[in-house]
Order: structure tokens, then sequence, then C-alpha cells
């Protein structure tokens, strides 16, 4: 079935709005050691699409993915999920962030020991509902109004203003002006867009920064048996660990409880029944505070 000219310019807006972001993703990787996934290929995946699978085997496909310790050949540890979603009408609002939490959630999950950030970057119309919806369960959410849109387009000279009345005929013209401009306007288009959303632009970033640069302060080990002992880096907690002498306890070990505290609030926790499975849990968090 052919493509409307309304659908077919809300993905040609959707794909600018994803061509804005990713230098600032792009820049932002390269400063924090990061790799960048987005769609194309890859040599450590196949097809061109970010896919990535949870803990039940569910494949979900991605917008961008920054990895730690990946490269164009590797696939890495996350360290955040990014979602871009353009709707043009608030009717669909609800329904496409319940879909990005169907998307991410599950992957943020299976990877809860990296606690990936997550975020939804999304434009046109939604409501306030569909927006909180998405923060009440810990998205970080930077949202392009309609009308910013709309701007940064006619920045470009593209009319990018239509509804439900709005003829195909009026529209088919947009979309074949849009791909002959597209090529030389869309860094106008992403300047004006970044622009016009400066504060909530910087806010995002910000956020990403606070979870993806935060350090341990703590490392909180409890031999079920003992006292707790709490260390402020992960080598010396390794060091413990290798050398804590269960034998000597009064009673026999029944598991080490481990809690990693960051500088931004977050904690992940683990509870294991030897060494060698505790020293493996604290070697993914390995760079010291």
């Amino acid at each position: 079935m052919a493509q409307s000219p309304a659908h077919k310019f809300g993905q040609i807006i959707g794909d600018a709005v994803e061509a804005a972001i990713e230098p600032l993703l792009r820049d932002f990787a390269g400063k924090h050691g990061l790799y960048l996934d987005k769609r194309g290929n890859r040599l450590a995946r196949s097809g061109k699409k970010v896919t990535w699978k949870d803990a039940d085997g569910n494949k979900h496909d991605l917008d961008f993915v920054l990895e730690r310790s990946g490269t164009h050949k590797k696939i890495g540890t996350p360290a955040a999920f990014i979602e871009v979603a353009w709707r043009r009408y608030t009717k669909h609002s609800r329904n496409k962030a319940q879909e990005i939490q169907g998307a991410i959630l599950p992957l943020v999950e299976t990877h809860k020991n990296a606690a990936p950030f997550y975020g939804a970057i999304l434009a046109g119309e939604f409501t306030m509902g569909a927006i909180t919806q998405l923060q009440s369960v810990g998205f970080s959410v930077l949202y392009f109004s309609y009308d910013s849109v709309a701007d940064a387009f006619g920045r470009a000279g593209v009319d990018a203003r239509f509804d439900g009345d709005t003829p195909d005929a009026v529209l088919g013209r947009r979309v074949r002006k849009c791909k002959a401009l597209m090529s030389r306007k869309r860094p106008m288009i992403a300047e004006a867009l970044l622009d016009g959303n400066a504060a909530k632009v910087r806010e995002f970033m910000k956020s990403l920064e606070t979870a993806v640069a935060r350090r341990i302060v703590s490392v909180r080990i409890i031999p079920l048996h003992g006292a707790a002992v709490e260390l402020n880096s992960v080598p010396k907690a390794v060091a413990f660990i290798r050398g804590y002498n269960e034998a000597g306890a009064l009673r026999p070990l029944v598991r080490y409880e481990i809690q990693v505290r960051y500088s931004n609030g977050d904690s992940i926790e683990g509870q294991f029944a030897d060494k060698a499975s505790a020293v493996k849990f604290l070697g993914m968090y390995s760079v010291p505070s």
C-alpha cells in the first residue's frame, strides 16, 4: 500500500529531528570515550537497524545507543538508550509514549547492572500526559514543540505546517521540495531547531552527562555472617573479598551482599554465594572513583 503524502512528510520531519540530534550525541560520545550506534552498517551487527534483545529474547529496534567499550566490530555495554519520535497529532502521542516505554524499559531491566541512561526526544504534538508518563518511569525527555519544528523548517524555506485538511497535492509538492533541498538545508534546519530550544537541549544533555559521567563513591560489602564493610573503590572491594577469611567466621558464609553507590545517587545491588561471582560482578565497575 502506497504511503500518503502526509506520512512521507512526517518521515522527512522525523528524520530531520534525528539528524539534528546526532551531532550532539556524536560529540558527547567522543568526549566520554563512548561508541555511538545509530542506523547504518556496523560490522558488530547484521543489517542497518540498531537492535537489542531483552532478557526474554524479544528484539527492540532503537534510534541511538551509547556504549562503553563498544567499537565498529564489537558491541559494548549500554550507557544510554535514546529514542526519537515525531507525531503531528496529540491523539497519537500517548500510544507513542507507551511504544517507547515498551521498547526501552525491558532493555533497562535486562542491563540493570549497567544502569543505563534512557531518554526520549519528542517532536510535534505531544500532550503533557504523554510526556509525564515517560518521566514518571525514569525517562529524561527533550520536547520540541510543533511550532518550533515548523519554524526551523521555515528557516530553510519549507512550510511544515499541515493538518487533516491540507490537500495531498500540497503535501506532495512539499515532499518533493524537501527531497530536493534536504541535502543542503538540513544543517540550517538543525541549527534553527537547536537554537530555538537551547535551554531544553542543555538540560537534556546535562542529565545525560550526569548519568554517564557519574563516579563510584562507595562499595558496600556485607558478608552475611559478619559486619558490613564499606570501601571507596572497586579495587579495594575486590581486594577485601579476595582476602576475606570465610573459614575464620563464627558461622558459615551464606552470601555476599554488595551495593555500588554513585555520585549521582544511583545504586546497584547484588547478592552472591561465592567469591568468584562477587568478583565477577565488581569487574563490571572496574573504573575507580
